[in-house]
């Protein structure tokens, strides 16, 4: 058997670093190691980026005190993996990557346009898709095209901030409390909050701006949350739903991850054609955005009404234990070792497309 190396990229400067490591120790336990060899690079919070020989180091972070640096390089003539080590440099080449970062400089499109500099295949969305779809305003405005329905908004930029009063004036015109205050560019809830009156909404304003420059104020939609993953390149797939019943007043990174009363449910009692509409809804935004490979796409369904109001989408979701992404698939009879094959599958599809329009 041909087998090939996967470059495992995990950890990363964003706020998602510690489950951005757990996504990666969960592709080691599941890839298969009779198809592929893996070599793992951990990036830490300051930006460097090491080469993790014992996977064992993973375990609180001891991984972050290597000395051996590793990094992708735009050259294409000599090899994908640059690594030093003792003072001398070697090139290695990996035959695709599985960028299991969250969040900002991973999931942004930053790090796909390395890959694509490269010429490397990589698992997940494009450069275009990546970007887009981390930034919440930009979502809403190409979601808005499709008719499918979204939480009203108020946007509000870092320099409007000077003017605090009159941002809050901007957003009670047009928006009744509580509203929920979020940074634009920012995954897993953090910088997210719940303001019920305007002396809320000024604190929220200022701890959004420290996570992003463009800020989204959005109405309140009380309901359930749902999610569905997506998966595939040419030929893509949605999965069944599956219900977020989170501890906090919302599902924000404690609630997320630190919480043990949070619970995901997969397959929930739905009202009829609810399901469907979900999973429809979900691959009509996933295309839209250019997406390619894997994406969640999280919704609520309104109380009262049921109608279905999209959220946000996440390009690489998390790949823990716990993460809604692979039990989605798990449901459908995928196990993470399958899953893994496919979304590597994809990432070499993608590029036998580039090759073809060459």
């Amino acid at each position: 058997m041909n087998r090939k190396t996967v470059a495992v990229i995990f950890g990363g400067q964003s706020s998602e670093h510690d489950v951005s490591c757990v996504s990666a120790a969960t592709v080691l336990d599941n890839i298969d190691k009779e198809k592929y060899d893996v070599i793992l690079i951990g990036i830490t919070k300051k930006g460097e980026w090491k080469l993790v020989e014992d996977r064992m180091l993973l375990k609180d972070n001891e991984w972050e005190k290597g000395t051996v640096t590793a990094i992708i390089s735009p050259e294409q003539t000599k090899g994908s993996v640059l690594v030093i080590k003792d003072g001398k440099a070697e090139y290695r080449k990996v035959d695709v990557v599985i960028p299991a970062l969250h969040g900002l400089y991973g999931e942004d499109g930053t790090i796909q346009g390395l890959f694509e500099l490269a010429g490397i295949p990589y698992v997940g969305c494009g450069v275009l898709a990546s970007a887009v779809s981390m930034d919440k305003l930009y979502t809403k405005q190409i979601v808005k095209h499709l008719g499918i329905r979204q939480a009203e908004y108020v946007p509000i930029m870092y320099d409007e901030l000077e003017d605090l009063e009159e941002c809050a004036d901007r957003v009670e015109k047009k928006l009744a409390y509580p509203v929920f205050v979020k940074p634009s560019n920012a995954g897993s809830s953090v910088g997210v909050t719940k303001a019920h009156d305007r002396k809320e909404l000024k604190e929220g304003l200022l701890l959004a701006a420290k996570n992003d420059r463009k800020i989204l104020v959005e109405e309140n939609i009380t309901g359930r949350e749902l999610e569905c993953a997506v998966l595939g390149g040419k030929d893509q797939k949605a999965s069944g739903v599956g219900e977020i019943l989170a501890a906090a007043e919302f599902y924000d990174f404690d609630a997320k991850y630190n919480n043990e009363e949070s619970r995901t449910v997969i397959g929930p009692m739905l009202p009829a054609g609810k399901e469907e509409e979900i999973r429809t809804d979900a691959l009509r935004i996933f295309k839209a955005l250019d997406g390619f490979g894997l994406s969640r796409v999280d919704f609520f369904m309104e109380k009262d009404t049921d109608e279905i109001v999209f959220n946000e989408i996440n390009t690489f979701p998390g790949f823990t234990g716990i993460s809604m992404y692979p039990m989605l698939w798990g449901a459908k009879g995928i196990d993470k070792k399958e899953l893994l094959d496919k979304l590597i599958e994809s990432a070499f599809e993608r590029r036998r497309s580039y090759t073809a329009a060459e």
